[in-house]
């Protein structure tokens, strides 16, 4: 540790710190304008002057490069400092008189005119730039501003950090100084638009007075990452927590878009975390383990509603699924909880239309049990957000949950309209003026007769709840069955919903079947219960009838191999025969009655035991 006096304070620090860092350590203030965690400082700005006294001498220094040493004496607002600020604020000025940031700056050390005239020549180093000029369609010596009005469009103060950052850190190299004197400026290789520009941001982000936009440097539009968990509704960086919610809630680096595996520079992210937890050499890594027993708990996924193309999804602003709704409803979400349309607006007429592809002999032909109350919910939020006129469009309403037909006559009673009747389309296209500018929904409403035309301005879809994407690949893993719709089949729909037909397999949530919150809770508690009960009994009890191979007979065809569900028989290469593993067998008999040299038989079940049962029910029949 070693000691300073800060403005007469006498401040203790570790060793190897700036005289900037120092200060901000101990909160004293000291302003720049080229300081940046990734880049080696130098000064460039000057604006974070102080007055060093050490060994008897006094000398003005740029703080950010200063290394603390101990029995330094620093002044950091100094009459003399001070001065000499004001003067760099006013050369800044008279460079860029128009940059909002250089403006507050001057406003903060009390710098209110410019003394000096920025005198301008036949042609400005500025917007000789060729980035500078880019989106300026009069060539410089055309324009009109005389020497006394003119401004320096581009708020660069030229302290290079852009240049640093993209060549230096990024490793990237789309931008370079060019020039001396006052003639510096910076630009791209050759003047030209820059493909070497992967529109990452860093020199944006970096650049002090915001004096670069991306569409100078490159003409492509910057391409956004979508935020998965946001449905697209926002945009994500390429280090992010995969949700709000996340176990173990820690950042996540997609190696897809992150610099450092572009170009093998960057690293900015190791620059700001203090804890030092970032490591860009850790690989993805698979972890073999031996378990006793198996919770399948995969999910679904919502009903695409591009596949329906009446409704206009994908088409349409404002046709929106129930999941971007979820989202945009949801106060950590795109919108901080706000019922926006895409415009920002808040919506006046709002449309939500159940059972999108479910209960469809074209899609899906079983009810997704949870549409009619989430499409409630979304209802009550829009009523309660809003002063939007809401239409529910559905086919039957089923509130079979406790509490659920309350909720469903509450928000009757908020002035929600309810039309029982299916959705037909939902067009942009007006037939009256009060449908201008609207989405409409054409439905028929079963309990009047007639047909309907609802100009809204949003339209909600409720999708169905469908079996997750690998939901087959899973299946072939643990050898579960599937029912309808391709949800994982459960042993019995009663005595043993979160069985599966192997022991130690269980099956809990949507991946069973649509369910709403209550029965993914009970039916996940149901199956740690099951694999916990499994794992406490230390034995495991297997079938008395069970499948065995006559070593003797056996020919080694291998036909029982892929014919067992239960992947309970293997092939003993050196034997040349096939064996079954006891543990796994249950004795269903498809090996056995697949066998074309009767090597294969069932333990306590064989064939005179059979033909003696059935000589009895014959005996019995004929008695």
């Amino acid at each position: 540790m070693i000691e300073l006096t800060i403005n007469g304070k006498v401040v203790e620090s570790e060793e190897g710190l700036t005289v900037l860092d120092v200060a901000r350590i101990s909160g004293i203030e000291i302003p720049t304008m080229c300081d940046h965690e990734s880049l080696t400082p130098y000064g460039s700005c000057r604006l974070c002057v102080v007055e060093v006294t050490s060994r008897g001498k006094t000398k003005i220094q740029a703080s950010c490069c200063l290394p603390a040493s101990d029995g330094m004496e620093i002044q950091t607002h100094s009459q003399r400092i001070v001065k000499i600020r004001r003067i760099l604020i006013e050369l800044l000025l008279a460079r860029c008189p128009e940059s909002p940031v250089i403006r507050d700056l001057a406003h903060e050390i009390n710098v209110a005119d410019c003394r000096f005239d920025r005198v301008r020549g036949e042609k400005s180093p500025c917007h000789e730039c060729q980035i500078c000029n880019m989106l300026d369609s009069t060539p410089y010596h055309e324009q009109k501003d005389s020497p006394s009005t003119f401004t320096d469009k581009s708020g660069c103060i030229l302290c290079g950090m852009c240049v640093r950052i993209c060549n230096d850190v990024m490793k990237v190299g789309a931008l370079a100084f060019e020039g001396r004197g006052s003639g510096r400026h910076v630009t791209t290789p050759l003047r030209e638009p820059s493909e070497l520009c992967t529109m990452c941001g860093a020199c944006s982000a970096i650049c002090p007075t915001g004096a670069i936009e991306h569409r100078r440097i490159r003409l492509q539009e910057p391409v956004p990452i979508p935020f998965e968990f946001e449905y697209g509704l926002a945009n994500r960086k390429p280090a992010n927590l995969s949700f709000p919610q996340a176990v173990p809630r820690v950042p996540v680096i997609d190696k897809e878009t992150c610099m450092y595996f572009k170009t093998g520079g960057c690293k900015v992210c190791e620059d700001n975390c203090q804890a030092n937890a970032i490591d860009h050499e850790q690989e993805d890594e698979i972890v073999e383990a031996d378990v006793g027993a198996i919770i399948v708990a995969t999910g679904f996924n919502l009903f695409d509603s591009k596949l329906i193309t009446r409704y206009g999804y994908g088409k349409f602003d404002n046709v929106i699924s129930a999941m971007e709704f979820e989202r945009i409803s949801h106060a950590s979400g795109p919108t901080s909880g706000k019922v926006v349309m895409k415009n920002g607006e808040s919506p006046k007429g709002v449309a939500i239309l159940h059972c999108i592809g479910s209960r469809d002999e074209n899609y899906h032909e079983y009810c997704s049990r949870v549409c009619c109350m989430y499409s409630l919910k979304f209802a009550h939020l829009v009523k309660e957000k809003t002063d939007a006129e809401v239409y529910n469009l559905y086919i039957d309403m089923r509130a079979f949950g406790k509490g659920y037909e309350e909720f469903y006559k509450r928000v009757l009673g908020e002035g929600v309209h309810f039309i029982r009747g299916k959705a037909a389309d939902v067009t942009n296209v007006p037939e009256t003026p009060e449908e201008k500018d609207k989405l409409i929904v054409v439905a028929e409403d079963t309990l009047l007769g007639i047909t309907r035309r609802l100009p809204v301005d949003m339209v909600i879809l409720s999708g169905a709840l469908t079996p997750s994407a690998d939901s087959a690949d899973v299946g072939r893993i643990f050898s579960l069955g599937c029912s309808q719709g391709g949800f994982f089949l459960e042993r019995h729909p009663k005595l043993a919903p979160v069985d599966s037909m192997s022991d130690g397999i269980f099956l809990a949530g949507a991946c069973q079947g649509p369910k709403d919150i209550p029965d993914s809770v009970a039916q996940g508690a149901a199956a740690a219960a099951g694999a916990l009960s499994l794992i406490d009994k230390g034995k495991v009890i297997i079938e008395p009838i069970t499948a065995e191979i006559n070593e003797d007979r056996c020919a080694g065809c291998q036909l029982c191999v892929p014919n067992c569900p239960y992947a309970a028989i293997e092939y003993d290469k050196e034997k040349n025969i096939s064996v079954v593993t006891e543990e796994l067998c249950k004795g269903c008999g498809t090996c056995v009655a697949g066998c074309p040299s009767g090597a294969a038989r069932q333990k306590n079940f064989e064939d005179e035991q059979i033909f003696s049962e059935i000589e009895g029910i014959l005996t019995g029949a004929e008695a």
